[in-house]
């Protein structure tokens, strides 16, 4: 693991691959799984706020769902994750051409509708944070559905960490990316194949 400041990240940053895949994958991320995506009490304010603009983008069933019980709950670990449809669909989810799936959230603020991206956890994933006493644990969330995403990241050359720098800069600033660049690309020096 790397200690970046009050951070310990997984050695996965520098020897993983990495590159979203779209047209592989449709987006899966936001569709799979038994939760939605982890939120702070601010994200849910700001998702709030932006709902007005937000849901002409949603799936109607969805739009009922979040205006019935809200835009977050409590998940069965204790966490606050956003509203999710049928067990698995997040309620932001909206479609491009081809099955894409796309975040309505971020649709609205790639047209400049709202100042709120979308929450961390999406930005940041496939890595995940787990605050601890003292510490953020910066990890890496392996799931066969970015496999794709790692066969592009090797073709480009794209490490997990080069992949999210706009996110991990936003999530924990500029000074702490940069000494975590410089901690993968020495790690890579001695250790150009990962640990062994």
């Amino acid at each position: 693991m790397f200690q970046i400041k009050d951070t310990l990240v997984t050695l996965d940053m520098a020897e993983q691959f990495f590159c979203c895949d779209l047209e592989k994958c449709l987006g899966a991320c936001c569709i799979e799984g038994d939760a939605g995506a982890p939120v702070t009490e601010a994200e849910v304010a700001e998702i709030e706020k932006a709902l007005p603009v937000v849901e002409p983008e949603m799936m109607p069933r969805a739009v009922a769902e979040v205006r019935e019980n809200g835009v977050s709950y409590i998940d069965e670990e204790g966490d606050r994750v956003t509203t999710i449809l049928d067990g698995r669909n997040c309620a932001f989810t909206c479609y491009a051409p081809g099955g894409i799936c796309l975040c309505a959230l971020e649709k609205a603020h790639r047209e400049g509708k709202t100042a709120f991206r979308k929450p961390a956890s999406c930005a940041l994933y496939p890595v995940r944070l787990k605050e601890y006493a003292g510490f953020t644990a910066v990890n890496y969330h392996r799931w066969k559905i970015c496999r794709d995403a790692e066969v592009l990241g090797r073709k480009k050359g794209i490490r997990l960490y080069q992949f999210l720098r706009g996110p991990l800069i936003e999530r924990f600033g500029t000074e702490w990316y940069e000494e975590l660049a410089a901690a993968c690309e020495l790690y890579l020096k001695e250790y150009p194949d990962g640990l062994k």
